[in-house]
């Protein structure tokens, strides 16, 4: 194989695209996350302050529950750090720790408290600037009933039945989606309460409460279902919503992307997709500080990403030799590729601009190319390896790479 090694160097790959974001991530070697988001606040401490905050949660922040608190936690740009809990095999010390042995829990001031609802109520008393509790206090004490209904009201339990029953009677599937909703229905009426788009007058914990859920849920119901949330006329409210909390910072920062839910629920659940992926946002995949964020972590992670695909993803059946150093240097320049077309976009000549034309294509390293994309497109997850916004730009540069193979 020849490749034309004319794409940017790592080193400057990685300079760039730090000039163009301000994301960053902490690496954590031989460490499950092997990377982990650095909160907001942090970067406004001096270093080694004793933080206020250890939140225990999950090692993919996947977990709704923890983000829940994760989302608070950044609104109320609260410094705090995180240790990861491996839930497929939980530490003694956790479950000796936490009664329930789940997560989230956080230690406030060195006291320990569990159940999210819990953390953010406690949050707010020991942190109440700026507040997500009305000062108001008849308002106040319907948004502590609020955050009550959320856990009590059944919502989430005819929700996720809905989406994970494993059934193939038409009928009961349709007395599913007939309860599920009545449930929007009534969220649909909370939401008519107050004139803002929020669940109260202003952003609450109410808010984070249910966007975890919601979230996923309009994620997966098309895919899944053929069940549309989002820009369905019958929930206008529940979907101007869903608008406000778009642009809130602190929501980007903690959400996972579409692709990271679906891909999600048929791995941890079993569930088998009836439809296809949702379109990625073109606008996320068009911002500079989202194309920026995934060619840093990509730059930054590449060591970790080559050996990731060099593994596990078939490509080394390709060196008929057993030789695999060619293989290496075609998934090298691959993925520069990627984040060279992430930082400069039609600037960069697209693959066989570079190595002759799709009429001299060398097949291997065109074979490579394709597994590396298509691979590493659908390894990437949010909030695990970036933000929602930046995965989503990751994979609509890989598919355009991708397809500029063929």
């Amino acid at each position: 194989m020849s490749i034309q090694n004319t794409v940017s160097s790592w080193e400057d790959l990685l300079e760039t695209a730090r000039k163009n974001t301000p994301a960053r991530r902490v690496k954590r070697p031989r460490q499950s996350p092997s990377t982990a988001p650095i909160p907001t606040s942090l970067l406004k401490l001096p270093p080694d302050t004793q933080l206020p905050v250890l939140l225990y949660r999950d090692t993919n922040s996947w977990c709704p529950f923890c983000e829940r608190v994760w989302f608070a936690l950044e609104e109320k740009e609260i410094p705090f750090a995180t240790e990861f809990i491996d839930l497929s095999n939980k530490p003694k010390w956790y479950t000796d720790l936490v009664p329930t042995t789940l997560v989230p829990a956080a230690k406030i001031d060195g006291k320990l408290v569990y159940e999210s609802k819990d953390i953010l109520l406690a949050l707010e008393e020991k942190f109440p600037h700026p507040a997500l509790l009305p000062e108001n206090p008849e308002e106040n004490a319907i948004a502590r009933q609020l955050l009550e209904e959320a856990e009590t009201n059944g919502f989430k339990d005819i929700a996720y039945k809905f989406l994970r029953e494993a059934t193939a009677d038409a009928q009961e599937l349709a007395n599913l989606q007939a309860a599920f909703e009545v449930k929007l229905d009534e969220l649909e009426q909370t939401l008519a309460k107050y004139p803002g788009a929020y669940f109260v007058s202003t952003f609450s914990l109410v808010d984070t409460m249910y966007s975890p859920h919601l979230d996923r849920l309009a994620a997966n119901l098309p895919v899944y279902r053929g069940y549309h949330l989002k820009g369905n006329p019958r929930f206008p409210r529940i979907n101007a919503w869903f608008e406000a909390l778009n642009q809130r910072p602190a929501y980007h920062r903690v959400k996972s992307d579409n692709i990271t839910n679906n891909l999600l629920l048929r791995r941890r659940w079993g569930a088998q997709p009836i439809g296809n992926l949702l379109p990625l946002d073109a606008a996320d995949s068009e911002k500079i500080q989202y194309r920026a964020e995934a060619a840093e972590r990509l730059s930054d992670n590449r060591e970790v990403a080559i050996g990731d695909i060099l593994k596990n993803s078939g490509v080394q059946a390709l060196a008929g030799n057993g030789d695999i150093s060619a293989i290496k240097e075609a998934v090298d320049f691959h993925l520069r590729l990627l984040a060279d077309y992430l930082i400069n976009e039609n600037n960069v000549p697209l693959p066989w601009g570079r190595v002759g034309g799709k009429e001299n294509i060398d097949p291997t390293l065109a074979a490579v190319g394709a597994i590396t994309l298509a691979y590493v497109r659908n390894r990437i997850c949010a909030p695990r390896d970036m933000s929602a916004g930046a995965a989503t730009a990751f994979r609509a540069a890989a598919d355009k790479v991708l397809a500029s193979i063929y």
